[in-house]
């Protein structure tokens, strides 16, 4: 079976195509500005070069046309036709405490999505938009949603309850979520493997590290604690995102600076983090190319960056009473060695120990970069969410057959 998995943002349209045979991606792709002025489509095949389309693409529904039609290009598809798509895996960012696993979408079904709006309204009402495109475009190809919230709901109340009324908890489900879950899922499991012990019997640090960033503590499988809260914004400094701060802080500043909810919430999620502290940009390899050069604020954003993750690996070790990994992910996480170096070298206490030639020679590579004391491994793995959400889709494709 071939599994076509689509993760929709507000303009944007990222997808692949996996054949579940051999668990490989057949085509891999990007639309990019949809709705607006300069519409490209960019799409890449997994044995010919990649290639650009631009067009008036004006809505979600005429960008699953195109990714259809590219699919079935004589020159740059993958599959003769659409029959082929045996079922759309759909990433949905926040599924609420309704949805603890991945679902097969239903009228009812859809129903429940709708209610988890509120919870993402910057994420989800775009993931919808995606869901109803291949709807129309795929009639009759069995959609699935995967959550990103999913991984971490089985987390004590400890660790998702906050120290607000509790009456706001029940009537507006405040409570830490967590994202990412299918990169935490992902990796946990790679790590597992590269241990050649079943993910049951162990305790592991997940650091999902890109312009979002989370950490999660998995203990024995299940998901004990993760820094992103209620939304993404909690937890780690990220790309243009705070992370942990006082929320008088908003208040003050919403006060002195006149700032509208929507000023306010913009600065918090778009002009903060690593941007916010250097001043340059939110990209690591940017800000280490310049403390390089001797830009302060730069290297201070990056000893922010660290600082804070060195806290919560520290932290979670202690929440699960040890640890016997540590896994770096996501675009800084594979490819920074100084990152995870600079945020796990005041841990070497605990037996956390980074080699430095492994580190530095570990770039976009699963690879076991502890040094020969340690006892707890360190591991880069890159991360493979699309394959979490091919693999989901197929198999509830596969038990609702059965049961039929």
């Amino acid at each position: 079976m071939k599994i076509l998995v689509i993760n929709a943002g507000s303009s944007s349209i990222k997808y692949q195509l996996i054949n579940m045979e051999d668990r490989t991606a057949l085509a891999k792709g990007n639309v990019a500005r949809i709705g607006m002025s300069g519409a490209v489509l960019t799409h890449k095949p997994y044995d010919r070069p990649e290639v650009k389309v631009s067009g008036e693409i004006l809505d979600h529904i005429m960008a699953i046309e195109y990714v259809i039609a590219i699919l079935l290009s004589e020159n740059h598809g993958v599959i003769k036709d659409k029959t082929e798509i045996g079922a759309v895996g759909h990433r949905f960012v926040h599924g609420g405490e309704y949805f603890e696993n991945s679902i097969l979408i239903d009228e009812e079904k859809m129903v429940q999505l709708r209610k988890c709006i509120d919870l993402a309204p910057l994420h989800n009402p775009h993931n919808l938009r995606g869901i109803n495109a291949c709807q129309k475009i795929l009639e009759g190809v069995p959609q699935v949603a995967v959550f990103d919230t999913a991984m971490h709901l089985k987390m004590p109340p400890k660790a998702y309850m906050y120290g607000l009324p509790y009456k706001l908890y029940k009537r507006y489900s405040i409570r830490r979520y967590g994202f990412h879950g299918t990169s935490h899922y992902y990796v946990s499991l790679r790590a597992a493997d590269m241990l050649g012990k079943p993910r049951e019997e162990l305790k592991i640090i997940t650091a999902h590290l890109g312009n979002g960033a989370s950490i999660a503590a998995i203990d024995k499988g299940v998901s004990v604690d993760t820094s992103m809260g209620f939304t993404p914004l909690e937890g780690l400094l990220m790309g243009t995102r705070c992370g942990d701060v006082d929320p008088a802080i908003i208040l003050h500043v919403m006060a002195r600076e006149e700032l509208s909810l929507h000023e306010a919430n913009t600065l918090l999620n778009k002009h903060s983090g690593l941007l916010g502290i250097s001043g340059l940009s939110s990209d690591m390899k940017d800000l280490m190319e310049d403390a390089d050069s001797g830009g302060k604020k730069a290297a201070l954003a990056i000893e922010v960056y660290c600082y804070r993750l060195m806290k919560y690996i520290a932290g979670y070790t202690g929440v699960m009473s040890g640890c016997d990994a540590l896994v770096f992910t996501g675009g800084i996480g594979e490819n920074a060695p100084l990152i995870r170096k600079k945020s796990t070298e005041n841990l070497e206490f605990m037996g956390l120990k980074i080699d430095d030639n492994k580190n530095n020679a570990s770039i976009r590579v699963e690879a076991d970069i502890s040094a020969g004391d340690a006892t707890i491994k360190s591991m880069v793995i890159p991360t493979n969410e699309e394959l979490v959400i091919a693999t989901d889709t197929y198999e509830l494709i596969n038990s609702g057959a059965k049961q039929a």
